[in-house]
């Protein structure tokens, strides 16, 4: 299949379909940071929006979410701000209607669901396997949800590992348990970094599909 795999430049989810055997492309205005070296690792640095009618058999999207996620509607009416989320859903929609037949986008909770479209599932990185809570959203088109496993059944074995325990809790009246992805710690790159245990899982499953 022929990949493209919207504003990421780790090169995570890219790299878990190429070692598959996909032509598997990222593009990001960031360089990428991909262990392959330069000639596997398939990169356009440059606006995703200038590459997306080139005829792309699935499309996995990281559409940034800083100006729409629910975590930042403390914000939200700070003056000029409902211009920049708007201008951040519109480039959500774009990537949403692109001309490819399978698509998937992620992003923390956000108001993309519903205005754009409403989302398809709701994942954790812990259910595959990477030891971190933040809650993902899919929006899925012609793509089945992200099978995971909690614990061993009859059926197979268990692809979670234990859910992480909180590394802060805020001194608040919400007391408010913080994990890595969502610590006050956090570094905003590193935070733009995919899971590569829900990556494998999108390229074992959606890359047969």
């Amino acid at each position: 299949m022929k990949i493209l795999v919207a504003c990421e430049y780790s090169g995570t989810v890219r790299d878990a379909f190429a070692l598959r055997g996909h032509d598997a492309w990222s593009c990001d205005l960031r360089p990428t940071e991909s262990r392959m070296t330069a000639l596997e690792a398939k990169h356009i640095q440059g606006d995703v929006l200038e590459v997306i009618n080139e005829g792309w058999d699935l499309m996995v999207g990281h559409p940034p979410c800083d100006k729409i996620s629910f975590a930042g509607t403390q914000v939200w009416n700070k003056h000029g701000r409902v211009f920049e989320r708007l201008e951040a859903l519109e480039f959500f929609a774009k990537l949403w209607e692109a001309p490819i037949p399978l698509i998937a986008l992620e992003n923390p909770k956000s108001c993309a669901s519903p205005v754009v479209a409403k989302y398809s599932q709701e994942i954790q990185p812990y259910y595959f396997g990477d030891p971190q809570m933040k809650t993902v959203w899919l929006w899925l088109k012609n793509l089945p949800p992200l099978e995971y496993k909690i614990k061993d059944d009859l059926f197979g074995l268990k692809t979670a590992c234990d859910k992480p325990k909180p590394i802060s809790i805020d001194n608040t009246d919400r007391q408010k348990k913080r994990y890595y992805a969502d610590a006050k710690i956090r570094n905003p790159k590193d935070r733009a970094r995919f899971w590569p245990g829900i990556a494998n899982a999108m390229a074992d499953q959606w890359g047969s599909f």
